[in-house]
Parts: C-alpha cells; structure tokens; sequence
C-alpha cells in the first residue's frame, strides 16, 4: 500500500512544535489542548503551496516561504529609540510592546489605565483573566486555515487587552509587534486579544515592525470581541522588510449596535496578507474595512476582506486602494456574506488600483453571497493609470514632470492617509507614503503613456 505524500513543510515545524510541548509542563491543560488541535489542522493541512483548485491561495505562490528555513525561541534587544525611530509613536499613548513574540514590560508605556487591563498574553493566561480560556483560539485557531492553525499550534505570548464595561478611553491604545535586529531568520507566531465591553470606546494601533535585515516569518492573529454598543477605532500599520514574509489573520466578533472602523497601511514584507473576517452578530452591528497597500519590486500584498451579516440591520462597507509598481503583485478578494435571517442588511465593496508599470498586477475578486431578500448590496473594483491628459494638465500649469507625477501618486492615496487620524500616526503614514512615492515613480514605465 502506498502512503499519502505529507503536506508542504509540515516536517520543518514539528522539530520546533515538539520542543514547545516538552517545555510546557507548567501550561494549563486547556492550552495544551488548543495548541494541540491547532497543530492537528496544520498537520493535515501544510502550507497551501497548490494553487489549482485552492481559491484562498489561488494567486499567490507559497514556495519561497516553503523552502525557507526559521530559528525558534531567539529574543534580541531592542529599545524604545530604536521603535520611535521605525514606527508611530507618542508618549500620551498607552503602549503595549511585543519584541521577537514575548511581551517586554520595560518597553511598554502605560499610564491611562482606568478601566483598561493591558499587558502579557502569557500572563492572562496563567492568571485566567476573564474570558481568556473561552476567547483564545475561539473566532481564529478552530477554522480549517493553515496559517491560524500554525500560529495556534505555537500560541505562547503576545498582548492581552480588556476594556471595563462603561470604559472610554481617551488616548490611542497601540500594540506594537517588532522583530529585532538580530541577524538569524527567525519563525514567530504574536497573539493579540482585546476584550471592549459594553458601552466601551476605544482607539487601537496595531502596528508591525522588522528591525532585522534578514528574512523573517510572522503569521500574527488577532482576535477583537466587541461587546454591546462598544465602538472600536482600529488602525494597522505593516512595516516589515522587503525579504520577509507576514501572514496574518485577524477576526472580530460583533454584538449588537456596535461599530468597528479599521484602517491598514500595509508596505513592508516580500509576501504578506491581511486576512480580515468581521461577523456581524447581533442585530445594529457596523463595521468599516478600509486600507491602502503599495507594492514595488517583486512584492506582493493581498488582503483577504470578508464579513459576515449573521443578524438583521446590519451595515457593512469595504474599501481599499492599491499603488503597484515595478513586477510588483497584489490581490484583492473581498467577500460579503448575507445569512437568510440577515434581513435589512446594507452591504457595500470597492477596490481602487493604480497600476504605475506594465509589470504590475492585480488580481480582484469582489463577492457577495446573499440568502436574504431585503438586502442592499454593491460591489466592484477596477485598475488603471494616470493618462497623458491629466499628466498634461498639470504641467500646463507649471508643474514639472516629475513633480506632476508625485502629486497624482500622492492624491490617489489621500482618501485612505487622511482616515488616521491621531496626529503622530498620520503623521507617520504621510512620511512613509512620501517616502514611498519615488521608488514607486522609479519603476513606473505607464503614467502619461495614454
């Protein structure tokens, strides 16, 4: 009898897996059992290298990632000058910092701390606060997903937030993940969960960065439970370098007439992806998905967009910009689902590309799937360049080519930069972006061509 060929690169993460398990004899037995039924899925499922025939990962190639290799347990310094220096920052935040995975209290910053628990992952974990036994792993870790699964299988630390019910808090809450400088490439799998409770209000910067000039592997979750008539401001800023690889997965749980607004700024890493699901929960529900990501060289960015209208009266709306450039590739799949009893939902999508180089692609899937009768739905995305006459139009009034062509760029993403709206971080994204622009010009071969 022939045995079934294993899945990709199962084997390369087991060594590592079965180290974590004989050191976790002082874990609870409830956290032994998820990490296990997550590396059970991973096991059965591997890396999605196949492409025929696996619609989530139909336009991305996984084998660089597959043929890679990644250190384990190696924490580098890092201090707080070098995370001003690469990232958003202000001191009236509060700030929670994970290095290389690990929560590092002598980094963190928190001082607005009335009706707010913030700190380790491990610690709440240890401790039992709250809900955290029936939270983790419950929205991300249980799904036939590889990568949740991996990053369950190796669930250590991270962040924990927990927001008092009848708490608004008026300063930013940023949780910062930063890979050090260490030179060895290095696996990671941070966790961030944050329990808003009723009648809450909070903002919340989630923020990656890489300080390391290798290739580096991180397959982040999140896990964001709003509770009634909470709102939730949520930014995310993915810094990390051009060699490495992000994969990352958030899920939102929302219960009634709350509103979750999430905003991305995605630049950094080889291959990376935004895996976003929001379930709209309870009846009033709203939430807003919006991001711009820009890509050059031979990156790719993809941002996997879905929610769900599980109850009625709920509004949804997804919108995202794309810059592309030089070989660069990026795929958008948004998908909207509609359960039967969702009834009076308001459903709505869009995906806006700039192609700046023939080179440059984008691959747009917008969905709807509705099984209700009394729906509001729209959907589309398109691509393009910026032609010869608005280029000629600009010139005409004494602008110079170059300076032309920047503005255009810069104005194509000035919808999505204005959504941050805490000073530093749009401070921040309006720099990078700046920045950004003239390596993107660098590689364009179309703008003013047609």
């Amino acid at each position: 009898m022939m045995l079934a060929t294993p899945p990709v690169a199962v084997e390369k993460f087991s060594g590592a897996y079965e180290s974590l398990v004989a050191g976790s004899s002082d874990v609870p037995e409830w956290l032994k059992a998820v990490r296990q039924q997550g590396w059970v899925t991973f096991s059965e499922l591997g890396l999605p290298t196949k492409r025929r025939g696996n619609e989530l990962w139909k336009y991305t190639n996984l084998q660089p990632l597959a043929a890679a290799d990644f250190a384990y347990s190696i924490g580098g310094s890092v201090t707080v000058d070098q995370i001003k220096a690469a990232g958003p920052w202000d001191d009236v935040w509060n700030t929670v910092v994970v290095v290389d995975g690990k929560f590092s209290a002598e980094l963190s910053n928190l001082h607005d701390t009335a009706g707010l628990d913030a700190g380790s992952l491990a610690e709440a974990i240890s401790t039992g606060k709250g809900d955290i036994e029936s939270q983790l792993a419950s929205l991300a870790g249980r799904e036939e997903y590889a990568f949740t699964a991996l990053s369950t299988a190796f669930i250590e630390d991270g962040a924990y937030l927990a927001i008092a019910d009848g708490t608004e808090l008026e300063q930013p809450i940023q949780v910062v993940f930063v890979t050090s400088s260490d030179a060895e490439s290095r696996a990671s799998y941070p966790r961030l969960v944050v329990d808003a409770g009723a009648n809450t209000s909070i903002v919340l910067i989630e923020t990656y960065l890489n300080l390391s000039g290798t290739a580096q592997f991180a397959a982040p979750v999140s896990e964001l439970f709003a509770g009634d008539k909470s709102t939730i401001r949520h930014y995310r800023v993915q810094m990390e370098n051009e060699t490495s690889f992000h994969l990352s997965t958030a899920r939102v749980r929302q219960m009634g007439d709350t509103n979750f607004i999430s905003t991305t700024f995605s630049v950094g890493a080889s291959i990376a992806r935004n895996d976003v699901h929001t379930l709209l929960d309870a009846p009033g529900a709203s939430c807003t998905l919006h991001g711009l990501y820009m890509t050059s060289g031979s990156q790719q960015q993809d941002q996997e967009i879905s929610t769900t209208h599980a109850k009625p009266g709920c509004t949804s709306n997804q919108f995202y910009k794309g810059i592309l450039s030089g070989k660069s590739h990026a795929v958008f799949s948004g998908k909207v689902v509609v359960m039967r009893d969702a009834q009076k939902s308001d459903a709505t999508q869009k995906d806006l590309n700039l192609l700046l180089s023939r080179g440059a692609e984008i691959d747009a899937k917008p969905s709807l799937e509705i099984y209700a009768d009394d729906v509001t739905a729209a959907h589309g995305a398109t691509a393009g360049h910026v032609d010869k006459d608005t280029l000629f139009y600009l010139q005409s009034r004494g602008v110079d080519e170059e300076a032309a062509k920047a503005i255009l760029v810069r104005g194509f993403a000035e919808e999505m930069l204005n959504e941050f709206e805490p000073k530093a971080l749009n401070d921040f994204v309006e720099r990078i972006t700046d920045e950004r622009i003239p390596v993107l010009l660098q590689q364009s071969d179309t703008i003013g061509t047609a």
